[in-house]
């Protein structure tokens, strides 16, 4: 190097806070300039530069250099342009080279080969991997520490690599085998050693050997694990939700003073919150003293993982107001929280920041949407969505299955069920149920039947509790009731459970088989005797049949065993905040406004044609309670009040707790012809969505 280039690095490293040769783009160029104008500078000048370039990943100025060079070009500057290649994703590129390389009898050096075993990794050709091995070993580099770690690298990466007999290893090895032989024959081992083959073992489920690898390695004496060690073996305890081993190594943590380290405290965060001990992942969070998108990224999951909605979309909002940039797998994980609180206004933002940020052609992000959208009662939009996804996957077309068949929609969801087969997308355990789920709610008998049949025929997958739950509802809802009761009775490999038997007990209901209905409830409670549900159905169908004697001995039953009824409640969304209501309830500030409301609307529907009906007041009292009660129903209220609260036109969304009930459903619907406005209710097996007089269910529901 010449005197010269020597002032001018040093004038620019002292430019430089780390001293190394870490340099930005801007200080390479200039040293490049330095090095064109003057006269007789040496060629090992031209090769620092260009190793600057290949560093900071510039392949056209790393070109340009290298071309420059005479022939042939030395080692350092072959390594230089194919870790360039390699770093562009140019992998075959980076092979020619290397043969070109070879071909002109140039010796390669210790900085080639893992570059070469990086691109060997991403083009997933595991004999490529093996003969790059046997080409270190025939050139005595194999013990090197920087070649011998890309090799564990590589071979961790390559669990089934063992399929090729070839120099190195042996067949039969697997990619894993190869790593722990690589690292034995290792003479100098350092902490990326140790970390790399730690992590492969965690990455490849091989738990045992990867925590035997870190007791090794602290007897080891020199080296001790790091944040690294620590941030691969945590997945291990959340994976096994063994959240005291994962304390132990939180404790391990806090003694070496890595408990602030912010890798380490994502990974106790995440930990924590797949051990159900979120108050523990909340204290992680707290004391990290620097938080950046990945440590907010794991409270945010770890609160929507464990049901807290709000606290996790609260912890997205302070991290914005925090200016952190979500990650994409932000939006993937708060997504879901407004889908379960059925929050569709926040939704609506969240969709406006993903696509300022430019998420919004993330395939995932995508899914999560159209999963949100149909959960909050706006099919259109989740339809909208689903149809600019250019990639889609399983978890896209399942959502869209679903969401359709959930509102109504059943013979769009089986004609995009038979597209996603077109499309050559091979339908998982739930996309089944999706479809299996759009038949029950249009009484497509026939076809459900024949989606149950090839599931296991054409797809080799068995059917689950939730498939068997799905044609006895599709059964059942048809009025097939004896049909349902041998179908339930006769299931293949799974024990029906009580929730099975409870769902044909409602079609009892609904079809008025009182019978039948008892020895469903024989059934169901042999092997569900604390199922609260289905006393009440029960009660309920002796109720409709006035078999009040029935009926009140069954509560009673219910009262000595301590359980209660599930009251009935629906929420309504209006202006950012939820509102609930209960059957009959005077709470809410506006109960005088929207009891008026509501006295007002029976009056224009009776003139319309609108006729009470008692008979779904199970309880033996007067016509006249029982119409106070019926006209105190919990959508009744949240609905009127909807309607005082927004602006005409504006549709109004309603989630009830329980089924709507039958002269619920007729009410709304002549509600929607006097308001003019949509109404979309959703209970607790469907959508309904009310429009000038009719319901999407088509009243089958």
């Amino acid at each position: 190097m010449s005197n010269s280039t020597q002032h001018t690095i040093s004038k620019i490293l002292r430019k430089t806070p780390n001293k190394t040769l870490s340099v930005s783009t801007r200080q390479a160029k200039q040293l490049h300039a330095h090095i064109v104008k003057t006269k007789g500078t040496l060629h090992s000048d031209n090769i620092l530069v260009l190793s600057l370039y290949s560093n900071l990943n510039l392949l056209q100025h790393s070109l340009h250099l290298f071309n420059s060079l005479p022939s042939p070009p030395p080692p350092l500057a072959w390594s230089s342009i194919i870790k360039c290649y390699t770093s562009h994703s140019l992998l075959h590129l980076s092979f020619s080279s290397f043969n070109s390389m070879r071909s002109l009898s140039v010796p390669p050096n210790r900085h080639v080969f893992p570059s070469l075993l990086k691109a060997s990794t991403l083009l997933k050709h595991h004999k490529l991997a093996h003969s790059l091995h046997a080409c270190t070993v025939r050139l005595g580099l194999d013990s090197d520490l920087y070649i011998a770690n890309a090799l564990i690298n590589t071979y961790a990466k390559f669990h089934n690599a063992g399929k090729v007999f070839d120099v190195f290893p042996k067949r039969g090895e697997s990619g894993i085998d190869c790593v722990k032989k690589v690292f034995d024959m290792m003479p100098v081992r350092d902490v990326v050693s140790w970390n790399t083959v730690i992590a492969g073992f965690a990455q490849n489920g091989m738990y045992v050997e990867a925590l035997d690898m870190v007791r090794e390695m602290g007897k080891n004496g020199k080296l001790k694990p790091d944040s690294f060690t620590l941030s691969s073996i945590l997945p291990i305890f959340a994976e096994h939700v063994d959240v005291n081993k994962g304390k132990e190594i939180h404790g391990y943590a806090v003694r070496n003073g890595f408990d602030g380290d912010v890798f380490i405290g994502s990974s106790l965060i995440d930990m924590y919150a797949k051990c159900n001990r979120l108050e523990c992942s909340l204290r992680a969070f707290y004391i990290l003293p620097r938080k950046d998108a990945i440590s907010w990224n794991s409270i945010i999951a770890g609160c929507v993982q464990n049901g807290e909605f709000d606290r996790g979309l609260g912890f997205f909002r302070r991290m914005l107001k925090e200016n952190v940039k979500p990650m994409a797998v932000s939006f993937s994980s708060v997504i879901p929280a407004c889908a379960h609180l059925t929050a569709l206004s926040l939704g609506r933002q969240l969709h406006g920041c993903i696509v300022r940020l430019g998420f919004d052609d993330n395939e995932f992000i995508a899914s999560s949407l159209v999963d949100m959208y149909a959960k909050c009662g706006n099919i259109k939009m989740a339809r909208y969505v689903f149809d600019r996804i250019d990639k889609r996957d399983m978890v896209a077309w399942t959502a869209i299955i679903m969401g359709c068949a959930m509102h109504g929609h059943a013979l769009d969801a089986v004609s995009l069920f038979e597209n996603m087969l077109e499309d050559g997308v091979r339908p998982c355990y739930v996309a089944f149920m999706a479809v299996l789920t759009a038949c029950s709610h249009a009484g497509l008998v026939d076809e459900g039947w024949r989606y149950f049949n090839s599931m296991e025929r054409d797809f080799g997958i068995a059917p689950g509790l939730e498939h068997y739950a799905a044609v006895a509802d599709l059964l059942g809802r048809a009025g097939r009731l004896e049909e349902a009761y041998d179908f339930i009775s006769n299931m293949r490999g799974v024990q029906p459970t009580g929730s099975v038997w409870s769902i044909l007990l409602a079609a009892c209901r609904a079809h008025k088989s009182v019978e039948l209905a008892e020895k469903v409830l024989d059934k169901l409670l042999s092997v569900d005797s604390e199922n609260m549900g289905a006393y009440v159905l029960m009660s309920n169908i002796y109720s409709a049949a006035q078999r009040w004697k029935d009926a009140a001995r069954l509560r009673i039953h219910m009262r000595k065993k301590g359980l209660k009824k599930t009251p009935a409640c629906s929420w309504i969304e209006v202006g950012n905040q939820v509102h609930t209501f209960m059957a009959g309830d005077k709470s809410h500030p506006y109960y005088d406004k929207i009891n008026k409301a509501l006295d007002v609307l029976l009056e224009q529907m009776e003139k319309e044609g609108y006729v009470i009906d008692t008979n779904q007041v199970l309880h033996d009292v007067d016509e006249e309670l029982k119409r106070e009660l019926l006209h105190n129903h919990s959508e009744r209220l949240a609905i009127a009040y909807g309607i005082i609260s927004t602006t005409a036109g504006t549709t109004i969304r309603v989630i009830k707790n329980i089924r709507v009930c039958a002269d619920c459903h007729t009410a709304i619907k002549f509600i929607t012809k006097i308001v003019g406005r949509e109404i979309t209710v959703r209970d607790n097996s469907r959508f309904h969505h009310f429009k000038n007089g009719s319901c999407s269910c088509g009243d089958y529901w």
